[in-house]
């Protein structure tokens, strides 16, 4: 890491946890590019579709414990 950059990695080491989440945040972002307005609105698209089924009761869930569990036995 350039001295540049480890400067500023302690700087921002030294700021609360809420301005480091939104300083990661915004770096990881920078990582993607630019958005895709068409993949931004699939995305939104297959957000509401997600709610409504989760909302008409077509969707089932599986309790977070349960999902753990299975991810740990396959190794995911």
């Amino acid at each position: 890491m350039s001295k540049v950059a480890d400067d500023i990695l302690t700087t921002a080491m030294q700021l609360s946890i809420t301005e480091r989440a939104e300083i990661a945040s915004a770096l990881l972002a920078s990582l993607d590019g630019e958005p895709d307005d068409a993949v931004e609105v699939a995305w939104a698209a297959e957000i509401e579709r997600r709610i409504e089924r989760i909302k008409s009761g077509t969707a089932k869930g599986r309790p977070w414990a349960e999902v753990r569990k299975r991810l740990e036995r396959s190794g995911g």
